[in-house]
């Protein structure tokens, strides 16, 4: 299920008592991010990637999380001062091929990881001595003592030969030592690119450790708690104790005669936000104090 985005409104903020909306621009810092258990496991997942080059893609629904897990690294990475080197291409426009966007190279990898590690660099020409250039830059990084992490977001957009590219990447080294470590972030299209069904991506798929997002699911109450509380307001002056399980009941479903394990769930932050803001416009609206069941079930 999708909710359309629904802003708070001001009526809502002066009968909640909001004195800023908990849901839009509400991660400033990493004390803003709600670390779920799974969470932890995905900042632990990122961070060893980074330290030890390692290759791990996290697949996900759109506003499940991932991008701020990954932003969660970079700010991390800042406050203790850790070397690593974050390497970012830009993934504007990319698309898996002509038609629709401008699907991204193995040579523009390269040359964002020239960039990165030397800003002023005049890259060679042809591609032999530009990806030398490449394995003699990371070298030296490395020897200066740091570790290496290529990042790419919308990796589900990636055409199949650029994929199969990344293992070449991996496996510059020196001697012993792996230079790059690579984290690919993207939708559930990304699953099915990595599937081991798919025998263009085999040497991929050996190698990369794959990390899907959990919805919130029994996650969902400290996570608004820990939202509400960021916003200067208590969960229980917002929202009755039966409308935990009514956003429960609106966001699991359960196949008929199916079992547990088949229910599926869309349980995550930004679908939660969505609906949650709805709700509380929808309580101001009617005058109700709090948000209960009966304002869940009607948004």
């Amino acid at each position: 299920m999708l909710l359309r985005n629904e802003t708070l409104s001001p009526a809502a903020r002066k009968h909640f008592k909001l004195l800023r909306n908990p849901f839009v621009d509400d991660i400033q810092s990493r004390a803003d991010v709600f670390a779920s258990q799974h969470g932890r496991y995905v900042r632990a997942a990122l961070l060893d990637a980074a330290i030890n080059h390692g290759f791990v893609a996290i697949v996900g629904e759109s506003g499940s999380g991932k991008s701020t897990l990954r932003e969660d690294l970079e700010e991390r990475i800042r406050e203790e001062r850790r070397p690593i080197i974050a390497i970012k291409p830009y993934v504007l426009a990319m698309e898996p091929n002509d038609t629709r966007g401008k699907p991204m190279k193995a040579g523009q990898i390269a040359e964002s990881i020239a960039r990165t590690l030397a800003p002023n660099v005049q890259l060679k020409s042809s591609p032999d001595a530009r990806y030398r250039q490449v394995h003699e830059l990371l070298k030296s990084s490395r020897a200066a003592g740091y570790s290496h992490l290529l990042v790419i977001e919308e990796a589900h957009r990636m055409p199949l030969p650029t994929l199969k590219h990344l293992k070449n990447f991996m496996e510059l080294k020196d001697g012993l030592r792996r230079l790059l470590g690579v984290c690919l972030i993207g939708q559930p299209e990304l699953r099915l690119l990595l599937s081991e069904q798919n025998p263009e991506v085999r040497e991929i798929v050996q190698r990369c450790e794959q990390i899907t997002m959990e919805p919130l699911d029994s996650d969902l109450e400290g996570y608004l708690v820990h939202k509400f509380e960021r916003a200067g307001l208590a969960l229980a002056d917002v929202l009755e104790a039966d409308a935990l399980d009514a956003i429960r009941a609106r966001l699991i479903s359960m196949p008929r005669g199916g079992r547990v394990s088949d229910a599926v769930s869309v349980c995550y932050p930004l679908v939660v936000n969505n609906l949650v803001c709805r709700a509380l416009n929808a309580a101001a609206a009617v005058g109700f104090p709090k948000v209960d069941a009966q304002v869940i079930g009607g948004c």
